[in-house]
């Protein structure tokens, strides 16, 4: 069988093979970093990061709408130096927890520059982003009008310390009954979600919003699934919005998917940004101040995971064992998330092999139908495009460590989250 030996377009761009026929990205050896800093680890070319931002903000500037802003979905990657990087490339930043506004701030966003999500924010969590005056906050449901209500009405500065301050914007998210085509659970548009207003709803939620006192009523939220590999969702989603009236700001969500495998050719930025824009304009929106909150597109595919092999078992399949798995990479388990793997020093082979992780699980399986060079214990093998959910759903199973991420670029490395210490699992103990 003749085997593809040019490197796949799901690593990080500016990846290459040596003249040794090693992997590198960001002009660091795979090998080398292993042996620098262990295995698992996260390892992120940060110009990646940052082309993909400029990627973004290229196409919103040539796509001639007068205002439309990038907003990172921090849920993807919500590490501070990611954050940070997003930050300084001028996008915004969108949070959907008390933690992740947190995390924003820290990493430097200008509060003016975030958008507070959630389908169950606490009374807290409001209070923190409006003490924080947040770019917008966006409301999921009547019993969160209600609880905004009476934070404002009577709390005077303790409600947020917002006492004599401008209103909070607020956007209102609609539930359009748009599926596209990913997995059941990651689907948010369809009319039966967890997330937002039915449609029908959203008349008597405006009327609500519009009458409480330190609140300002500024537009509508959607989104609609991830990993959306087709743009006519997006589009008919901006279509069944559009009927709801007319509002100065249009946050149209996120969910443009990548390539995870060699085979998958997602929409490129430049094409995601154009269709939203001509889709705006179609519906007599070409004026109105638009949000898209891409995620996955900003930061999956300028990482890879690294792991040394522990053991090669042959029975009926040839199982290949690491000492990672579902601990730093739980999509695989949770909705049977495809990725592809190589050995970095011997990147292109054809034994069929099960790469598996090392937790007691049946399911701990990181990729089902790897093609690896003979594996053997002690191998380094890379996993590409694992700068999405990895991280953030990272986990302490079987007290597993969790790993650190290791920025690199120009051929210099650094830690920018060291890996977890044995002392930390017990940290939070009072007893």
């Amino acid at each position: 069988m003749a085997i593809d030996t040019s490197l796949s377009h799901v690593f990080p761009l500016g990846s290459r093979l040596n003249e040794r026929g090693h992997l590198e990205v960001g002009g660091c050896s795979a090998l080398e970093l292993a042996r620098e800093f262990g295995t698992p680890a996260y390892v992120v070319d940060d110009e990646d990061l940052r082309a993909r931002a400029r990627a973004f903000r290229d196409a919103a500037t040539q796509s001639g709408h007068p205002d439309l802003a990038v907003v990172f979905a921090s849920k993807a990657f919500p590490c501070t130096a990611v954050l940070r990087l997003f930050a300084h490339e001028g996008l915004w930043c969108d949070v959907a927890s008390a933690g992740e506004l947190h995390l924003a701030l820290r990493a430097g966003f200008p509060a003016e520059r975030i958008v507070v999500h959630g389908n169950a924010k606490s009374t807290q969590e409001l209070e923190m982003a409006l003490a924080a005056r947040v770019g917008f906050l966006v409301i999921d449901n009547f019993d969160e009008i209600e609880r905004l209500a009476g934070l404002l009405a009577g709390a005077g500065a303790g409600a947020g310390g917002r006492a004599g301050g401008p209103p909070q914007a607020v956007l209102v998210r609609a539930t359009p009954d748009v599926r596209g085509r990913t997995h059941e659970k990651i689907s948010t548009g369809q009319a039966d979600s967890k997330f937002g207003f039915a449609m029908d709803d959203i008349p008597l939620a405006v009327e609500r919003i519009e009458r409480i006192e330190g609140l300002r009523m500024m537009g509508v939220h959607a989104h609609i699934g991830s990993q959306l590999l087709e743009l006519e969702p997006f589009q008919r989603a901006v279509e069944e919005l559009s009927t709801l009236g007319r509002f100065p700001v249009w946050d149209l969500g996120g969910g443009l998917g990548v390539a995870y495998t060699a085979e998958q050719r997602p929409p490129e930025i430049e094409e995601y940004v154009h269709a939203l824009v001509a889709a705006a304009r179609e519906r007599g929106l070409g004026e109105q101040r638009l949000l898209i909150e891409p995620g996955r597109a900003l930061s999956a595919n300028g990482c890879v995971t690294l792991y040394e092999v522990q053991s090669v078992k042959r029975n009926v399949s040839t199982w290949v064992a690491v000492d990672g798995g579902m601990s730093d990479n739980l999509r695989p388990m949770l909705y049977g998330a495809r990725y592809e793997a190589h050995i970095v020093d011997r990147p292109f082979g054809s034994t069929p092999c099960v790469l598996t992780g090392k937790h007691c699980e049946s399911g701990d399986v990181i990729v089902a139908d790897a093609r690896l060079d003979e594996p053997r214990a002690g191998d380094v093998v890379a996993v590409p495009a694992t700068g999405a959910y990895g991280y953030a759903m990272a986990n302490n199973y079987n007290g597993a460590l969790r790993a650190p991420v290791i920025f690199c670029a120009g051929g210099d490395a650094r830690a920018v989250v060291r890996r977890e210490g044995l002392d930390e699992l017990t940290a939070r103990d009072v007893a």
